[in-house]
C-alpha cells in the first residue's frame, strides 16, 4: 500500500509540475549562451533543468516556450542571425521590455523564431528598420515601442500577419506615411494600433475602417495631415481614437455618431475647423472629449449635456460661442476637469455648474463671462483648481472671503477678470483663516489699487504670487521674504511700488535653500498652465515646480542701491529689475547666483563698471543693463560677448565688445591698472630687469630705499608673495624713475 501511495505521489507531481522535465540540451545551452552575451549581473540560473529557471518556462516536452525577463537591466546585441535565441524555435512568448538591449532586429533570427506569439521587446535602445519576417503568421501581440526604430513602415511588412491583434510602435523615430493595409492583410482582428510620437507625415489614408475589431487608434505627436479618413466611422468597435497634436484639419463629420462605443475622443493640438456635430450628444459612453487647441467655431452642442459620462470636457481654444448659461451642466455628475478657456463665450457664470459635485478643475477664461462668484461654488468639495482669468467679473473682496473657504484649493487664477477695485485689505479679511493649501495665486493685470496686504503671509503653502500689471503701491514688506517658506516665484513688475529693495527680501527660503528631499512635493496641475516663453514657444507647465525661480520688479519706483545681499539667493534663476530708479554699482556678489538664467537691470541709474566676476554666470540666457549710467570695458568672456549690442546700449561710457566703440587705454590708465591686484602677471623678464635696475642704482639709492622698500615687501609678502612682489617692483620702478627725473 505504500508503494502505491507513493506511485501516485509522483504521479501527480508529474501532472501538476510538468517543468521538472530537463529542458532541451540545446536550449539549455543556448539559454547559457544568452547569459553571457549580456552584459549584466548574470541571471541567477545554476539549477539542473533551464525549465526552473527564472523568466522561462517550458512545455511538457521540456522546450522552451516563454523568455520573460523585463527589468533586468540586460545590456547587450543579441538579435543577430547569430544569436543563440535563434535555438528557441518554440519560444511564444519573449518579453525584454524595460532593459538596455542594443543594436537592430536581423531578418533571418525571426526565421527561426516563427512560433512567436507575443513580442514585447518596449524600452530598449533598438535601432535600425523593422525586418518584414518579424510578423509571422502567428504573432499576436508585438510592442516595440520607446526604442530607436527608424524608417518607413512598408505595407507589405503586415502581408502575413493574420492574427495580429495588438500593434505598439510609439515613441521611436518611423517616417513617412502610416501603412493603413494593417487593415487590408492581417485580417480584422487586430484591436489596438498606437502609432504615436514617430515621424510620420501626410495624410491618414482610407483602409482603418476595415478593421472591424479595431478598439484603440492611436498617432499623436507625428506631422499628420490632411482630414479624418472618412472610412475611419466605419469601425464602428472604436473606443478610443487619440491623434492629438498633428496637422489635421478639417471637420469632424456627423457620422462619428456610428462610433457608438467611443470612450475617448481626443483631437487636440490640430487645426480642426467647422462646428461641432449636433448628434456629439448620442455617444452616451464617452468620458473624455479633448478637442482643445483647434479652430472649431459655433455653439457647443445642447446634446453635450446628454453624455453622463464624462470625466473631461476640453474645448478650450477654439473659436465657440454662445451664452453659457443656456448649458444646463447638472446631468454631468462624473465630471472632473472643465475647460472652456479662449473662447467667445458670454453670460454668467452658470449655476448649474455647481451640481456637479465631482469637479476638480475648472478653467472658463479667458471669455466673455460676467457677474460674480457665487457662495454656492462652495459645493464643490474637490474643487483644486480654478481659473476665471480674462472676464469681467465683479467683486474681488466677496470672490476671496467666499473661495477663502474652498478648502481643496490649490491654483487660483484671476487675472484680469476684475478691473480697478482694490485689493482686499487686512480690514477686509478680518478673521481670516483659508487658504490653507493655496500653492498659486494670480491676480495680475486687474489694475487693483492699494497695498500689499499682510494676510497674504499667512498662506503658508503659496509657491507663486502673481500681482503683477495692479496700481498696487506702497514698500515691499518685509513678510515677503521671511513668513513664506515655500515661496519661490514672485511677480509684482508694472505696480506702483517704491521704497528700496528689503533686504529680507534676499533671505526667501525657498530661493536660498534646496528643500529637503521629504519635503519636495510633486504636485501635479489639474490642466496644465500655458505661458508664452516667447513670439512663437507657448509652454505648458503641468507641475508647479517646472516653473521658473523667479523675482519681478520691473517697472516700478524702488529706488536705492541694490543690496550686496542679493549674492545670498543661490537657487534664483531670473531676476527683472528693469525700469525701476535704482543706483549706486552693480553688486558684485550677483555672481554667486549660479542658476540665473536672466538677468535685467536695464533703465535704471546704475553706475560704475559692470564686475568682471559676472562673466562666470554660465547659464545666463538673457543678459540686460542698457540705459545706466556703466562705464569702463564689458567684462570679456564667451557668455556675456554672446548677447547682441543692445543689451548694453544707452551707456555712453561703456566700451569693449558686443558694441562697436573699443576702449581707449592711455598711460595713465595703464598704470592705474598695473597697481591694481587684478590677478594678472607681469612677466619674468621684467621681474629680472628690475632686479637690475635696483641693483644698478644700489649706491645712489642708499639705505632709504632698502628701509622702505623692505617694510614695504614684508607687508605685502603676509598677504600674497608672489602677486604682490610683482606688484611692488613695478610701483618701485615708477617711483625711482620720477625720482631720477
Amino acid at each position: 500500500m505504500a508503494y502505491g501511495f507513493l506511485l501516485i505521489i509522483i504521479l501527480f507531481t508529474s501532472i501538476i509540475s510538468p517543468n521538472i522535465h530537463a529542458c532541451n540540451q540545446n536550449e539549455h545551452s543556448a539559454l547559457l549562451s544568452l547569459n553571457l552575451t549580456l552584459s549584466s549581473p548574470p541571471l541567477n540560473w545554476n539549477s539542473i533543468t533551464c525549465c526552473s529557471w527564472e523568466g522561462i518556462t517550458c512545455n511538457p516536452e521540456g522546450r522552451v516556450t516563454h523568455l520573460l525577463l523585463p527589468s533586468k537591466g540586460l545590456d547587450g546585441v543579441i538579435f543577430t542571425s547569430s544569436s543563440s535565441l535563434a535555438n528557441l524555435t518554440h519560444l511564444t512568448h519573449l518579453n525584454l521590455t524595460h532593459n538596455s538591449l542594443q543594436g537592430s532586429l536581423e531578418n533571418k533570427l525571426f526565421e527561426y523564431l516563427n512560433s512567436l506569439e507575443i513580442l514585447d521587446l518596449s524600452y530598449n535602445l533598438l535601432s535600425g528598420e523593422l525586418p518584414l519576417s518579424l510578423t509571422s503568421s502567428n504573432i499576436r501581440t508585438l510592442d516595440l515601442s520607446s526604442n530607436r526604430f527608424h524608417g518607413p513602415i512598408p505595407s507589405s511588412f503586415f502581408m502575413h500577419a493574420w492574427k495580429l491583434t495588438s500593434f505598439n510602435v510609439s515613441n521611436n523615430a518611423f517616417s513617412s506615411n502610416i501603412p493603413s493595409s494593417v487593415c487590408l492583410h492581417s485580417n480584422p482582428l487586430v484591436k489596438v494600433l498606437d502609432f504615436s510620437s514617430n515621424q510620420f507625415n501626410g495624410n491618414i489614408y482610407r483602409g482603418f475602417g476595415r478593421c472591424s475589431e479595431l478598439q484603440i487608434f492611436r498617432a499623436s505627436h507625428n506631422s499628420l495631415s490632411g482630414p479624418l479618413p472618412e472610412d475611419i466611422y466605419n469601425a464602428t468597435k472604436l473606443e478610443e481614437v487619440a491623434v492629438p497634436l498633428n496637422s489635421l484639419y478639417g471637420g469632424i463629420s456627423d457620422r462619428i455618431v456610428n462610433l457608438t462605443n467611443l470612450a475617448i475622443l481626443d483631437l487636440s493640438f490640430n487645426q480642426l475647423s467647422e462646428v461641432l456635430p449636433l448628434c456629439l450628444g448620442k455617444l452616451s459612453r464617452l468620458k473624455i472629449i479633448a478637442l482643445d487647441f483647434n479652430d472649431l467655431q459655433g455653439l457647443l452642442p445642447q446634446s453635450l449635456m446628454n453624455c453622463t459620462n464624462l470625466v473631461e470636457l476640453r474645448l478650450g481654444r477654439n473659436n465657440l460661442e454662445g451664452d453659457i448659461t443656456k448649458l444646463n451642466f447638472s446631468k454631468l455628475v462624473q465630471l472632473t476637469k472643465l475647460d472652456l478657456s479662449v473662447n467667445e463665450f458670454t453670460g454668467k457664470l452658470p449655476m448649474s455648474l455647481y451640481s456637479c459635485r465631482s469637479l476638480k478643475a475648472i478653467r472658463l477664461g479667458p471669455n466673455n463671462l460676467e457677474g460674480q462668484i457665487q457662495p454656492e461654488i462652495l459645493s464643490l468639495h474637490s474643487l483644486s483648481f480654478l481659473s476665471l482669468s480674462g472676464n469681467r467679473l465683479e467683486n474681488v473682496m466677496g470672490a476671496m472671503k467666499i473661495l477663502m473657504h474652498c478648502k481643496s484649493l490649490r491654483a487660483l487664477l484671476l487675472s484680469g477678470a476684475f478691473n480697478g477695485e482694490e485689493m482686499p485689505s487686512d480690514d477686509d479679511m478680518v478673521g481670516y483663516d483659508g487658504f490653507q493649501n493655496l500653492r498659486i495665486l494670480s491676480l495680475s493685470d486687474c489694475d487693483l489699487t492699494g497695498q500689499l496686504p499682510a494676510w497674504l503671509a499667512k498662506l503658508k503653502n503659496l509657491e507663486i504670487l502673481d500681482l503683477g500689471a495692479n496700481k498696487i503701491a506702497g514698500t515691499i514688506p518685509s513678510w515677503l521674504g521671511t513668513d513664506l517658506p515655500r515661496l519661490f516665484h514672485i511677480s509684482l513688475g508694472i505696480n506702483l511700488i517704491s521704497g528700496e529693495f528689503p533686504k529680507e527680501l534676499c533671505r526667501v527660503p525657498a530661493l536660498v535653500h534646496q528643500p529637503v528631499a521629504a519635503q519636495e512635493d510633486h504636485y501635479e496641475l489639474e490642466l496644465p498652465i500655458y505661458s508664452n516663453n516667447s513670439a512663437t514657444v507657448l509652454h505648458a507647465y503641468s507641475r508647479l515646480s517646472n516653473f521658473p525661480a523667479s523675482i519681478n520688479l520691473s517697472s516700478n519706483n524702488i529706488t536705492g542701491n541694490i543690496p550686496p545681499e542679493i549674492g545670498q539667493l543661490q537657487l534664483l534663476q531670473r531676476l527683472y529689475l528693469d525700469d525701476n530708479n535704482f543706483s549706486g554699482n552693480i553688486p558684485d556678489q550677483m555672481s554667486n547666483l549660479k542658476n540665473l538664467e536672466a538677468l535685467d537691470l536695464s533703465k535704471n541709474h546704475l553706475s560704475g563698471k559692470i564686475p568682471s566676476s559676472l562673466a562666470s554666470l554660465n547659464f545666463l540666457k538673457s543678459f540686460v543693463v542698457s540705459y545706466n549710467n556703466l562705464e569702463g570695458p564689458i567684462p570679456t568672456s564667451t557668455q556675456l560677448q554672446s548677447f547682441e549690442a543692445s543689451a548694453f546700449e544707452g551707456n555712453p561710457k561703456l566700451c569693449g565688445a558686443p558694441l562697436p566703440n573699443e576702449c581707449r587705454i592711455d598711460a595713465h590708465d595703464k598704470n592705474n591698472r598695473d597697481d591694481e591686484d587684478d590677478g594678472h602677471q607681469l612677466p619674468w623678464f621684467y621681474i629680472f630687469a628690475a632686479f637690475g635696475f635696483i641693483f644698478g642704482f644700489w649706491g645712489v639709492c642708499g639705505s632709504l630705499i632698502i628701509k622702505k622698500t623692505w617694510r614695504y615687501a614684508y607687508f605685502q609678502f603676509t598677504d600674497n608673495v608672489q602677486d604682490r612682489l610683482y606688484v611692488m617692483l613695478a610701483v618701485r620702478m615708477n617711483r625711482m624713475k620720477r625720482w631720477l627725473s
